[in-house]
């Protein structure tokens, strides 16, 4: 537990010392500090917007089996107090919502009176995340509730990265923000295998990264990226055709989004590929493996790779537990050995592209958690690694000329050859709303 006692008029007193040492004595420069002593006015220190002259401030985390009462009641807090908070916060946010290990800072202070010295607790302040958090108040015989935020820096990087091992171990190598390996993920589901990563493939990035107290906390919007792989160059220009709907492009216009995901699931790696002759590792002995193994932890999410309708979803045999789904152009994906499937799911549930619809396991035939994924069009399985890709729609003609414009402005930033002024805006990639927020926004 950390603890710090606070004064405000001490570093009051000394900031008017300093500032007399270092312009010399009052008549020095005519009137310019006359009155200094007479009128100086303390500015009270902020902390999540209380006062903190007098108080103690300690730095706590919530535990396991910890409740808020037991929390309280420790610092001298009523039961009778816990419950009024309790109805206080019903609306604003119940203290159902608090978690374990998430922090939380207490403001104590100490009083004597007719019942002693004691100290006497008057906030407690839990911190959602590293931006919000609410602050309880115990003033007197009053309770308060209130929601606030931390003031949040936004700073534009770009930064670049060779991978020697995988997207992961080259994030951190660079020590890079982590979540910028899932945001590489959902933009290049569609066209980068991430599983088929080699050494020397190399990646490009413009984004927002979020600071309080000088500690990133986040990040925000990916402006641009430039993805070498397996000898290709695939762009990620973010641009909204459709209001409020901001999707990613390459170079040319055409949309990164294809009709089936790269894969269904993330995080894995591949432990068995397609093949017409493998050695079954249970029965020993030669047969075709039409799919491709995705080793992952049992209960890994797995999603539907494009739009379509369940036509299976029971005991597939030595596959275990299985889903196949129907999706246009005569074809059909399977999803075999899950621990279970999500909910709602089951023969003629509609899906869509990257909906959760199951779980890794390991049943039917099987020797640890993993994902058989299958593939079949026109009845005849194909190699899923190998399926071609039929790109959604493109930039239309109306959009062209300005999509071009944001393009030519994301490659030269993502080369660092753009001044400051020449990066791209919210009103560029949103040209029909140029009020457009994060949310409804389709990443």
């Amino acid at each position: 537990m950390q603890c710090m006692k606070l004064s405000t008029r001490l570093t009051a007193l000394l900031g008017v010392m300093l500032a007399v040492a270092c312009g010399g004595s009052s008549t020095d420069k005519g009137d310019n500090t006359k009155g200094v002593n007479e009128h100086y006015v303390e500015e009270p220190v902020l902390l999540y917007g209380i006062n903190i002259d007098g108080y103690t401030i300690e730095n706590d985390t919530v535990r396991m089996g910890e409740t808020v009462g037991g929390i309280l009641g420790r610092r001298g807090v009523s039961t009778v107090m816990v419950d009024r908070l309790d109805k206080a916060a019903k609306d604003i946010f119940p203290l159902r919502q608090i978690r374990a290990d998430n922090a939380y800072t207490t403001f104590k202070r100490h009083v004597a009176d007719t019942l002693g010295e004691r100290d006497v607790l008057d906030y407690v302040v839990y911190h959602r995340n590293a931006i919000d958090y609410v602050v309880f108040g115990f003033v007197g015989d009053s309770v308060s509730v209130s929601l606030g935020s931390q003031p949040v820096e936004v700073v534009r990087q770009r930064r670049e990265a060779v991978i020697t091992s995988s997207l992961w171990g080259a994030i951190m190598e660079q020590d890079l923000p982590y979540a910028l390996a899932a945001e590489f993920e959902d933009i290049y589901q569609w066209t980068v295998d991430f599983f088929g990563i080699q050494e020397g493939d190399s990646f490009k990035v413009i984004y927002d990264e979020k600071y309080v107290n000088d500690t990133s906390v986040g990040i925000g919007r990916i402006w641009g990226a430039e993805f070498h792989h397996g000898g290709k160059t695939y762009y990620a220009i973010p641009y909204a055709q459709e209001e409020d709907k901001l999707r990613y492009w390459e170079a040319n216009g055409e949309s990164l989004r294809k009709q089936l995901l790269k894969a269904p699931l993330k995080y894995t790696r591949i432990s068995s590929k397609f093949s017409n002759s493998r050695l079954h590792p249970v029965h020993k002995v030669y047969r075709p493996h039409h799919g491709v193994d995705y080793a992952a932890p049992s209960g890994t999410h797995v999603h539907s790779v494009a739009d379509g309708v369940v036509i299976f979803a029971g005991w597939g045999g030595g596959g275990g537990n299985t889903i196949k789904i129907q999706h246009a152009g005569s074809i059909v994906t399977g999803y075999l050995h899950l621990r279970g499937f999500a909910k709602g799911i089951g023969v003629g549930t509609r899906v869509s592209q990257g909906q959760l619809i199951g779980y890794v396991g390991s049943t039917g035939t099987s020797t640890g958690p993993h994902l058989d994924y299958r593939i079949w069009k026109n009845g005849t399985a194909i190699d899923p690694l190998k399926v071609p890709q039929e790109p959604a729609e493109p930039i239309a003609a109306a959009h062209k000329e300005r999509f071009e414009a944001v393009r030519d402005r994301v490659i030269s930033e993502l080369e660092g050859t753009a001044a400051p002024e020449e990066r791209i805006t919210e009103a560029d990639i949103f040209p029909q709303s140029t009020t457009a927020t994060a949310e409804g926004v389709d990443e």
